[in-house]
This record gives C-alpha cells, structure tokens and sequence, in this order.
C-alpha cells in the first residue's frame, strides 16, 4: 500500500485502501500496522488533523482490529 509522509513525533506515513476500508500506518518507532473496517471518514480527520499522533490515539488505537504487517 503506498502511505503518504505525515509531520508528526509518533507517525512516519498513513496509507488507505477505500476498497477494503484498511489503514495503514507506520511509526517512527519502526513498526508499520493495519487497522481494518475504517471507514474513510476516520483516515481524512487523521490525514487533516493538527496532531496526527493525538488522533491516532483517540480515534483509530484500540478500537478497529489490526495487525503488526512490518
């Protein structure tokens, strides 16, 4: 999936597949995750939001399944 570079101090790039609703996300931190069932609402308040790490956290951890895929 190609991700796009985002600014933050937690996440490297945020890539999404509208078709399987899958977002994915690497961190600075090395590793790289897929969250599944996103709806695409979800991965544009990321991509616009003023602190992509804080939305993360609040709106996409612990509440889509996921799984480590680097």
């Amino acid at each position: 999936m190609n991700r796009a570079p985002v600014s933050s101090s937690n996440l490297r790039s945020v890539g999404y597949d509208p078709e399987s609703q899958t977002l994915e996300v690497a961190f600075n931190s090395g590793g790289v995750y897929q969250y599944y069932d996103v709806p695409e609402s979800v991965y544009r308040g990321l991509i616009n939001a003023t602190s992509h790490g804080k939305y993360h956290a609040r709106h996409i951890k612990d509440r889509y399944r996921y799984a480590k895929v680097g």
